[in-house]
């Protein structure tokens, strides 16, 4: 228990540097997982094959090689922020194809119907997407979309590895402090518990008052 006392503040920083981290890579994701499935399913080809790119080729490459590409090539295009937000950009971008991909199986649930009745209506592709057919589908994906955030907060641990404060890096300062690695990693292991369970309980009260009852 003395790992934790004599060490809280430690702790308590790396602990918000990973809730930082997983909340501001969670927007990016949604946002960017929103536009991508958008895309992927617009009557415009050249966004459906844009769509198609991003989640092909994010999906496929490992996170790790991402983290090194936006922190090691970005700043060679003249881009240098701090390493916080390149961890934020590396695990929003990484999140926003899977995201994305649910958003797209969500989609495919509403009966075609009803977008064509929206566009006999008169309404436009991004009316008929926004008021009529993701409402809908919001419902559905609400399960999946949980655990792909709950997947980002565990891998923000990656970030650890690029100078950046989170929950994971505490273990590298109190193992050359001599404390027992097992404890440390059974108090890290605590904080990621709270953090996923958190998500999963917000995304259970979305559940039960938006989505599809079965």
């Amino acid at each position: 228990m003395n790992v934790l006392t004599d060490n809280f503040s430690l702790y308590g920083k790396g602990f918000l540097g990973t809730v930082e981290l997983t909340v501001y890579a969670s927007l990016l994701a949604l946002v960017l997982g929103f536009l991508m499935a958008s895309c992927r399913v617009a009557p415009v080809r050249s966004l459906r094959a844009l769509g198609t790119v991003w989640v092909t080729v994010l999906r496929n490459t490992p996170l790790t090689l991402l983290f090194f590409a936006v922190v090691l090539g970005l700043p060679r295009f003249g881009l240098v922020l701090p390493f916080q937000l390149f961890a934020v950009l590396a695990l929003g971008c990484y999140t926003s194809a899977f995201i994305c991909e649910v958003l797209r199986s969500g989609i495919n649930t509403v009966p075609t119907g009803q977008g064509e009745a929206a566009r006999s209506l008169g309404m436009s592709f991004g009316q008929t997407l926004g008021d009529v057919v993701l409402p809908q589908a919001f419902r559905t994906v609400i399960p999946p979309i949980g655990s792909t955030l709950i997947a980002l907060a565990k891998n923000s641990a990656i970030a650890g590895a690029f100078s950046v404060t989170e929950l994971l890096g505490t273990y590298k300062p109190l193992s050359e402090m001599g404390y027992s690695i097992i404890w440390t990693f059974v108090w890290i292991a605590v904080g990621y518990l709270i953090i996923t369970l958190t998500i999963a309980a917000l995304f259970r009260f979305l559940e039960k008052h938006y989505g599809v009852a079965r």
